[in-house]
């Protein structure tokens, strides 16, 4: 058979695939830990799969319309204007299948065949793919652990030229769990908008954010800016709704419209079932996120202690998300010359997946997320340490 470029371009997920590697080791006896996953180990709450519930016991199981039902739509609008203190209409959001989808719909509707997207690595794995399926050019601007992999504008100055038309922000980042502040983000959404470049802002860590840091948005910049912005944000992570797929947008209205005619031709509706536990979790309690944040928060202390007794090893503390991403470049020696490398020798001598950094755009690092039980994450980390000393 004969495939189009654009899917042979790019590559499955590695995470993922990663996940997927580990469940068929344990569908085979292995006692295989998987550190790899990107998602909350807390359950839904309650009163969102209750919702779901009385929508099934209600026969709500019909198309919706595309961008999403109002009243879901009007809780979305209803989260951004709690949240940030901004005033937005439900016409100037959508949801979509997870947040994944909502990038895939600003990509389509706004990149040309050429068109460069200024992306910082380490980066979200699906960033490049998403662009490259848009036709479009992804270009990576790569940041340092010592400055908390974080991006500067002058970094991206490097970076532009005349075919450049997209930067993607991520805050917390997954990979690295680093976080900008609000008056860095701001600082690069100006310098953005000075040369004409669209922002998109990925917030779907927005509220596992630890103190001291503090949430940032570009909420308030697209106020000003709508026509310069679109933030994306989920229930994924917050709401530990990974399987649910909502993930929702907020952007100029002549965006939703075309975002909304992308998504009528390619998935329509996403889940009528889900839409009635989005909105109940949308207008519900957010008290359950303080029981997860401080649980994310003790095991990330503890992380970052043991990683910092790894000789040679270098980890900026993350202040979001539930990742680190330690530079471990230093213990390639041998065969295990590369991240992948050493994620595999990890798998197999440990029985623990992690995700290689070479997926993210870095090789020098690997990524480990916090997001298991405690003590279970202390052995993990106790017995990767070992490995790495023998390296």
């Amino acid at each position: 058979m004969n495939f189009s470029k654009r899917v042979t371009s790019i590559q499955p997920s590695a995470t993922l695939a990663i996940n997927a590697k580990a469940q068929e080791m344990r569908a085979r006896g292995e006692n295989v830990v998987s550190l790899a996953v990107g998602e909350p180990d807390f359950p839904t709450p309650p009163h969102v799969i209750q919702a779901a519930k009385n929508a099934l016991d209600e026969g709500f199981t019909r198309y919706t319309a595309v961008p999403g039902i109002p009243e879901l739509r009007e809780a979305v609008a209803g989260y951004f204007s709690r949240t940030y203190s901004i005033d937005c209409r439900f016409d100037e959001v959508m949801v979509s299948n997870g947040g994944k989808q909502c990038l895939y719909n600003i990509l389509q509707a706004m990149v040309d065949p050429g068109d460069e997207v200024l992306i910082p690595g380490p980066y979200w794995v699906s960033y490049p793919s998403l662009v490259q399926l848009a036709q479009g050019v992804p270009v990576v601007v790569p940041t340092e652990p010592e400055d908390d992999f974080l991006v500067k504008p002058e970094s991206l100055e490097k970076h532009v030229t005349d075919k450049t038309k997209i930067l993607i922000l991520n805050t917390p980042s997954n990979p690295t769990g680093c976080h900008y502040k609000e008056s860095a983000l701001v600082e690069l959404a100006r310098w953005a908008a000075s040369r004409n470049i669209f922002v998109i802002c990925d917030e779907i860590y927005d509220q596992l954010v630890y103190s001291p840091a503090k949430p940032a948005s570009l909420c308030a910049f697209w106020t000003e800016n709508k026509d310069k912005i679109a933030v994306v944000n989920g229930l994924s992570k917050t709401f530990a709704m990974t399987g649910w797929r909502v993930g929702y947008v907020l952007a100029h209205v002549g965006l939703i419209k075309s975002m909304s005619k992308i998504q009528g031709q390619s998935t329509s509706n996403i889940c009528s079932i889900a839409q009635k536990a989005a909105l109940a979790a949308l207008s519900g309690p957010l008290d359950f996120v303080q029981e997860m944040k401080s649980a994310f928060v003790s095991r990330r202390n503890m992380a970052m202690e043991i990683v910092n007794s790894w000789k040679d090893a270098y980890c900026p503390k993350p202040d979001g998300a539930f990742y680190i991403f330690p530079r471990v470049d230093s213990f390639y020696k041998g065969d295990v010359d590369s991240s992948a490398r050493l994620c595999q020798v990890i798998l197999e001598e440990e029985k623990i997946a992690l995700v290689p950094g070479q997926a993210f755009g870095d090789d020098r690092c690997i990524r480990i997320s916090y997001a298991v039980d405690e003590q279970l994450l202390k052995d993990c980390l106790g017995r990767i340490g070992g490995l790495l000393h023998k390296l």
